[in-house]
């Protein structure tokens, strides 16, 4: 059984890696919301503070109350972090 877990991609509009992590997802079926950073700063500081980044994507997968962040580029990394949620 798959577990309940929700999935949150921070991107910019005309970002390709952004557009690649989010049909990745849409491709495995994985449902996910979007923070678009575009002209807003003020997103960026909070991934700055939470994450030491302030670069997108950046995918935040959560498990009820913890979650973890996929700050490197590359679907390899994405990948690798949604295994143990579909565990």
């Amino acid at each position: 059984m798959t577990k309940e877990f929700s999935v949150v991609v921070w991107s910019k509009q005309g970002c390709s890696y952004c557009n690649e992590v989010k049909e990745y997802l849409t491709e495995q079926s994985i449902a996910y919301k979007t923070v678009d950073v575009t002209n807003h700063d003020e997103f960026r500081d909070i991934l700055e503070t939470k994450y030491s980044v302030r670069h997108v994507p950046v995918v935040e997968i959560g498990d009820g109350n913890v979650y973890r962040a996929v700050t490197e580029v590359g679907l390899e990394h994405l990948k690798a972090a949604l295994e143990p949620a579909h565990a």
